[in-house]
């Protein structure tokens, strides 16, 4: 493991979504300062030798299978979020070396789940960085799941975690579980195989548990023929700081880039992944 090479990936959705609810507000600019101000850290603690920071795209395929996925869910623009973020994507792309990855019909947890299975066949470690918890179903020796939150690793369950989450279902993604079973009750059922296939058997079980299934899974880019259609944006090979420095600058992110050993140590931990 320690020999491997070590890949860093980002859930860019999450995290940015995260930087406009926590940290310091800096008026306009709050979302933009609190992503760069974590994003520091974050490097720094896994020194990986490359970072992805994948995008969100529109989860078409589950769309098609649940009209409803996600449908509960209100979205609002008073903090002007919308631009924040396009900002972010821009300066990242300008300035960091970091490589955007999107696909236009997956969300991004399905590329990532692409990506790290991917990197797991060419033997580099892999760690990726998210709250949320359908990463779980990722990991293993090779590919670790940090909260970002909890400042802390994830760890694997001892069952499968698809299958409960398909009896317990998730009420963020607008996915119904099953009436009267909850956590205990859906660990005992996956216990013992014959209870399970007894469940299954009752009317509409079966069908249901297959949707859910097919809903919480990371779909499978390979099998779907859809790898190709990734779209990657690779980061440059030359440094531009001054220009970042100035982009920050005007923005007041003064406790950024205010006093110079404070800016070199934010610039030299990026440096190593040119």
């Amino acid at each position: 493991m320690e020999n491997k090479e070590k890949i860093l990936i980002l859930d860019g959705y999450n995290l940015f979504y995260r930087a406009r609810y926590s940290g310091m507000n800096k008026g306009e600019f709050s979302t933009i300062f609190n992503f760069f101000r974590g994003l520091r850290p974050l490097v720094e603690k896994f020194k990986p030798s490359q970072v992805d920071l994948v995008l969100e795209g529109v989860p078409k395929k589950r769309l098609e299978i649940l009209s409803e996925y996600k449908g509960q869910r209100t979205y609002h623009n008073k903090d002007n979020f919308l631009d924040q973020r396009r900002s972010i994507v821009n300066i990242l792309k300008n300035n960091f070396p970091i490589n955007l990855i999107r696909h236009p019909d997956y969300e991004c947890d399905d590329v990532i789940g692409y990506l790290s299975k991917k990197y797991e066949k060419l033997g580099k470690e892999v760690t990726v960085v998210s709250s949320d918890t359908d990463f779980i179903q990722l990991i293993n020796e090779n590919i670790k799941l940090y909260n970002p939150v909890k400042k802390d690793y994830v760890q694997e369950k001892s069952f499968n975690y698809v299958f409960w989450k398909a009896l317990v279902g998730d009420s963020s993604d607008n996915i119904l579980g099953f009436k009267g079973i909850g956590n205990k009750t859906a660990l005992k059922l996956l216990e013992n195989k014959n209870l399970f296939e007894e469940f299954l058997e009752k009317k509409d079980n079966r069908e249901k548990f297959n949707k859910n299934v097919s809903l919480i899974k990371f779909h499978n880019l390979l099998e779907d023929n859809e790898d190709q259609n990734i779209e990657f944006f690779y980061h440059q090979k030359e440094s531009s700081w001054e220009e970042l420095r100035e982009t920050f600058n005007n923005m007041n992110f003064n406790s950024i880039i205010s006093k110079e050993k404070t800016w070199q140590k934010y610039i030299d931990t990026f440096d190593n992944l040119f």
